[in-house]
């Protein structure tokens, strides 16, 4: 009999081995322990205090927690909204639960977790502000892979690798999935127009199409000394463009709050506004949080969009006849001051429509071309304003250029909208003959990547209950079949035909200088 066959047979034999793998076992055991333990009290989470300064009670995890984690339902987990405790509205130390998706401050025995967690038999809770999970109430922590797309949605992060890869034909051909099984294609999803919030929507997707700022903000990496303004749009710029999101939207909520506070109540949820002002508002305080001064290319806004535009003035001067029944004569002053200054974006002028049609006009939406209207920076075009001559020419271009198209003009009564139809291109709009430099500066080749619409039931008004506002945005590059458009409203994303974009009434553009 072999000696295999008799290990088999005879029990004595069989107990050493037998003893020795346990043994085996119970060590290895004690060394994961031990791990754990080293882990946990090299850990300096400042919530190891309860609200009070009482010290929480830390354990390891245990094979209990696995029962718990089934029990989470991430179909209720949501957030885009405030980090604030649902009971006390404080927004310190703040606990999202796990299995309804409500906020709590603490986890001490004294805190609205704990209390929770008992009264309502819910007991796994994430640290909104480390993405640390704890089981409640007996407070210890736990570590498990299953939990990872949970901290992922809480808080995004991105490498170079996969930012360098945005918008380029391989993002586009690959959609993203969410809880549901719906298809999304990260960066062109829907904003919640939670109130009257989507003029500022609009602005946000038009940004954060831009490489230069959409990559700043995907890499960045806050840690509490730069602003709140600042920080929450980072992190909404890591949510738009999430390739792995619970819901294929994300609602703007937490950093619209943010300006509304720090704009003072200018732009607010609960009423329309100007989407060329708040972008303005947006840059300039963008520019100031991230360290921005006066200096060119002092922050990324600056490098990104500022350009250089050189004014002409001449005043008019008015010569009084000695006969009162005589017109009086206008003269131009002969002297000619000119100045420099920077700007974000430049304003463009629409022509006025016409103020009598007969039947077969009114039916004609009036157009003009976009070099029309551009001709106001030829340095030739002459504008009178505020008893001034003024021409302008561009010194010095931005790598993209932002046009804001002057539809509304306020008088006594109402505010009125300018209905013509501005005929662009997509892509080769050239920036040469408006720009008064030496030929060194680079390409004046630019290609469109986002562009603004206003539509109003009110017809030539902007009535704040009818007003709807949307966004194209260019997806891929270089033309042909790699390049998709999608138009944006709110929560609706389609396919755009890229004919139908320049029937819109433009507001806003955004143009990419080609490299």
């Amino acid at each position: 009999m072999s000696s295999s066959a008799h290990s088999l047979e005879d029990p004595e034999n069989a107990r050493p081995a037998k003893r020795a793998r346990v043994e085996a076992e119970e060590q290895e055991s004690k060394a994961l322990s031990t791990a754990r333990q080293a882990k946990l009290s090299e850990d300096d989470d400042d919530d190891d205090e309860a609200d009070d300064g009482t010290p929480v009670r830390r354990q390891v995890a245990s094979r209990a927690s696995d029962l718990y984690l089934d029990t989470i339902n991430r179909a209720v987990l949501d957030f885009d909204f405030e980090k604030v405790c649902s009971v006390c509205l404080s927004n310190i130390n703040i606990y999202g639960c796990l299995v309804c998706g409500k906020y709590f401050q603490g986890r001490g025995p004294n805190s609205y977790a704990y209390a929770h967690a008992i009264h309502d038999d819910h007991h796994v809770f994430i640290n909104l502000e480390t993405a640390k999970v704890y089981v409640l109430p007996d407070g210890y922590l736990v570590s498990d892979p299953s939990l990872e797309d949970i901290s992922f949605v809480l808080a995004p992060s991105f490498t170079k690798a996969r930012v360098a890869n945005l918008s380029t034909p391989s993002h586009l051909a690959k959609p993203s999935y969410d809880l549901s099984s719906n298809p999304y294609i990260p960066g062109y999803i829907g904003l919640n127009n939670i109130k009257r919030n989507d003029y500022m929507n609009v602005v946000i997707h038009s940004l954060l199409h831009v490489p230069p700022l959409r990559d700043h903000l995907l890499l960045s990496n806050f840690r509490g000394k730069e602003s709140e303004l600042l920080r929450r749009f980072a992190t909404l710029a890591k949510k738009v463009w999430n390739p792995r999101l619970f819901k294929s939207q994300v609602s703007p909520h937490e950093f619209l709050q943010e300006v509304g506070r720090a704009s003072k109540g200018k732009f607010r949820l609960e009423s329309q506004g100007d989407p060329a002002e708040f972008l303005s508002w947006l840059l300039n305080h963008l520019h100031k949080d991230m360290g921005g001064t006066k200096r060119r290319n002092s922050s990324v806004i600056f490098s990104t969009f500022q350009g250089e535009l050189r004014m002409e003035t001449q005043q008019i001067l008015v010569r009084s006849n000695i006969h009162e029944n005589e017109k009086p004569l206008f003269d131009i002053d002969r002297e000619i001051k000119t100045s420099v200054s920077p700007f974000l974006f430049l304003a463009v002028d629409l022509p006025p429509p016409p103020l009598f049609q007969d039947s077969v006009e009114k039916n004609i939406i009036p157009q003009v071309s976009i070099q029309s209207v551009l001709a106001k920076y030829d340095g030739r075009t002459t504008q009178e304003s505020a008893g001034h001559l003024r021409r302008f020419k561009l010194q010095r271009l931005p790598d993209y250029i932002i046009l804001h198209f002057k539809r509304f003009t306020k008088n006594i009564f109402v505010e009125e909208k300018n209905p013509t139809i501005v005929n662009f291109p997509l892509r080769g709009l050239d920036f040469k003959d408006y720009l008064d430099a030496p030929p060194d500066q680079g390409s004046t080749i630019y290609d469109l990547i986002a562009n603004i619409t206003h539509e109003s039931a009110a017809g030539t008004t902007r009535d704040k209950d009818s007003t709807v506002w949307k966004v194209h945005l260019r997806a891929g590059a270089g033309g042909g079949e790699n390049e998709k458009w999608f138009q944006i409203q709110d929560l609706i994303v389609e396919d755009i035909r890229k004919e139908m974009i320049f029937l819109g009434e433009t507001i806003l553009q955004i143009w990419e200088r080609r490299v």
